[in-house]
């Protein structure tokens, strides 16, 4: 029985373009444990917030935990605004939240928006 080619298999599927996130640099992350798992809201410049899961696994110890945070931070940071940042965390107000300042790092500008032309 013959297949019909699909587009995936006939040339290679190529992406426009992406244009910057609508979510802007970040300036602070809270994460909690959850009974669930780590859960992580990543707070904007702009005044955004970006929440989600973090991916590690639910019985990561905190101070591991809190690494990944600002692993994946600083990786959003560079990887969607070309910008270097640091994270620096507060001290714990509750065993099972923390939050943390995000600041650009010294001598780094975030890349100018794309315009939309």
């Amino acid at each position: 029985m013959a297949t019909t080619p699909t587009m995936l298999d006939s040339r290679m599927v190529r992406r426009k373009k992406e244009k910057r996130p609508d979510w802007g640099i970040p300036k602070g992350i809270v994460l909690l444990a959850t009974p669930e798992g780590w859960r992580h809201s990543v707070l904007t410049m702009e005044g955004g917030m970006l929440c989600g899961r973090l991916d590690v696994p639910i019985n990561t110890d905190p101070q591991d935990a809190r690494a990944a945070a600002a692993r994946m931070v600083t990786e959003l940071a560079r990887d969607f605004h070309d910008a270097d940042v640091e994270v620096s965390w507060d001290p714990p107000r509750e065993p099972w939240s923390w939050t943390a300042q995000v600041t650009l790092a010294a001598g780094t500008e975030p890349a100018p928006p794309e315009s939309e032309g």
